[in-house]
């Protein structure tokens, strides 16, 4: 069988889904010498596994899961128990994913980076039958009530006897698989239900298209435990490609990452991104890359452009097939909820359509822009981001009050706000939460003023706008109490730059007007000022609180005319 009918037969199969690609791929006993997923870290060396980085082929994939899923069955895991797993590297979350949905059970995977007390309180609510972790997350939980009992140390799993595993469970399309978590930026991370068929949508849909240039071996620096990697996985072992899953997102790790396993496409998030453009680029090996793909939150403009700038493409032109210096980037916008980005657009270095634009919708999604009492808005009417499509997670776990405020006429509301243009493009300009109201009716984008501060300002690395409401003393009138917007624009600088220079009115004139007019503070600040949820993103939300108790971050670079 050809790769193309392969591909197609995989895309026809109704029972294939995220609970059993790696079962259904191992019975058809098709490909099973090639090579698969690998790691960053040794995986069952002692058991006949393979050291840090070396491929594992699909049958010993399915060796080393089916050895874990005996294990687990052995320690009383069944069929419908949503088992936590709080682990350290990539590939004990993804092992730890497929050998308990072999078994039927529900793996609720969790960051690394939650903090114990909110991985215990998480852990509680999601009603865990047991934990699954390794020994350094033993440890952060003792003391802490979880409800729900350890199993055996992740590491001791793969001395199971792969043989005794019981038969694949056999999911339907709209049971419960996996349940991930949301990045946590307003407070404890919500647990998200994914399906069987609906983590797989982009999967199947994709499979039905021909095969895109680079994507024969890619890159994982996405977080093991988000829904995002659970798609990468079942996107790699469906196209029968090389998937390296990466335990760490850091720019300088990631970039040693290329350089070693030399990738075609390496998958992300804007956090990572943002990371990879601070480093010098260009005194590193990326010419294996043709393609950067974000998720998740989308990207900046100035950190498209710097790794745009790197790599190499194909292209076709009347010379035939040739290969040009440059990368593709493929933008978008997704969340845990949406289960999938559900806009794409493609830069290189000779595209210039940016200014937050996520693109145009899959043709798997639906989009809607939501007013505030639910009415349709139109070109260039700024709204609630609503969308309908397969790839939408069930709801939140245990939480069906929250569930059901999220869904509107058949659209799940995302809290984003965006705009599309007459063209049909679309464009992020803030989280709902994050944006403020001005009292001359104007609306306040923080996304958007970071995204303006950035394009314009060379020396910022990064950039976190912030604006709080402040309720202040009776105004002269004598009409009461009025409120008042700040906002304060945090930037961090590139290596080299000067950190005491004046940079208010350089920053300033990069916003539009009535954005600039509330700017108090400009300052410079050091990363490790910014608090971040366990995904990279910025806790907005407790930046809000610092500013309204009074706790300065830095010292300012001038005084704003706000």
């Amino acid at each position: 069988m050809t790769a193309k009918n392969d591909r197609a037969e995989l895309a026809a199969d109704q029972s294939l889904g995220v609970g059993n690609a790696l079962t259904t791929l191992a019975a058809k006993a098709r490909g099973l010498d090639l090579p698969t997923l690998s790691f960053d870290t040794d995986v069952d060396v002692e058991f006949g596994g393979k050291p840090a980085w070396e491929d594992f082929t699909l049958a010993e994939l399915d060796t080393r899961v089916r050895a874990r899923a005996a294990a687990l069955h052995t320690a009383g895991v069944r069929p419908r128990d949503p088992v936590a797993v709080w682990v350290t590297t990539g590939a004990d979350q993804v092992l730890g994913y497929l050998a308990l949905a072999r078994l039927g059970a529900i793996p609720a995977l969790m960051n690394s980076h939650l903090t114990p007390d909110i991985a215990a309180e998480y852990i509680r609510r999601l009603r865990a039958s047991r934990v699954l972790t390794d020994t350094a997350h033993r440890a952060l939980l003792a003391g802490h009530e979880t409800g729900a009992p350890l199993l055996d140390d992740v590491a001791q799993l793969g001395a199971a006897d792969p043989d005794s595993a019981p038969a694949p469970y056999r999911h339907h399309a709209d049971e419960p698989v996996v349940i991930t978590h949301s990045s946590g930026t307003t407070g404890l991370p919500k647990a998200v239900a994914h399906s069987h068929h609906g983590l797989f949508a982009s999967v199947r849909h994709r499979l039905s298209l021909p095969k895109p240039q680079g994507l024969n071996r890619m890159l994982g620096a996405l977080p093991p435990a988000h829904a995002a990697t659970v798609i990468a996985v079942n996107l790699a072992l469906t196209n029968r490609v090389r998937l390296a899953v990466l335990s760490g997102q850091s720019g300088p790790y990631v970039l040693d990452a290329v350089e070693r396993w030399r990738p075609e496409c390496v998958l992300g998030f804007a956090a990572t991104w943002s990371e990879l453009a601070a480093e010098d680029l260009d005194s590193r090996a990326l010419d294996s890359v043709r393609t950067w793909w974000n998720t998740g939150d989308c990207a900046h403009e100035a950190h498209i452009r710097r790794l745009v700038a790197v790599g190499s493409r194909d292209a076709v032109g009347p010379n035939g097939r040739t290969t040009r210096p440059g990368s593709f980037f493929i933008d978008g916008l997704g969340s845990t909820e949406m289960g999938h980005s559900q806009f794409f657009i493609t830069h290189t270095p000779d595209t210039d359509r940016y200014g937050r634009c996520v693109g145009k919708p899959h043709a798997f999604s639906r989009i809607a822009v939501f007013g505030p009492e639910g009415e349709r808005l139109g070109p260039g009417e700024v709204g609630q981001l609503g969308v309908s499509a397969p790839t939408l997670a069930l709801g939140y776990w245990n939480d069906s009050v929250t569930t059901h405020r999220t869904r509107r006429d058949g659209y799940f509301l995302t809290g984003d706000l965006v705009y599309r243009d007459e063209a049909g493009f679309y464009y992020h300009v803030d989280r709902e939460v994050d944006s403020v109201e001005l009292p001359d009716g104007k609306r306040l984008f923080t996304m958007m003023a970071e995204e303006r501060v950035l394009a314009a300002c060379p020396a910022v690395r990064e950039c976190t706008v912030v604006a709080v409401r402040e309720e202040k003393p009776e105004a002269e009138s004598g009409d009461g109490p009025r409120p008042e917007v700040t906002t304060s624009v945090l930037l961090m600088l590139a290596d080299g730059a000067d950190r005491d220079a004046d940079r208010t009115a350089e920053v300033l004139a990069a916003l539009e007007p009535h954005v600039a007019a509330t700017v108090r503070r400009v300052v410079v600040v050091s990363p490790d000022r910014i608090p971040l949820g366990p995904t990279g993103k910025v806790r907005k939300i407790t930046l809000r609180e610092r500013f309204l108790s009074g706790e300065p971050l830095a010292e300012p670079t001038g005084v704003s005319a706000g």
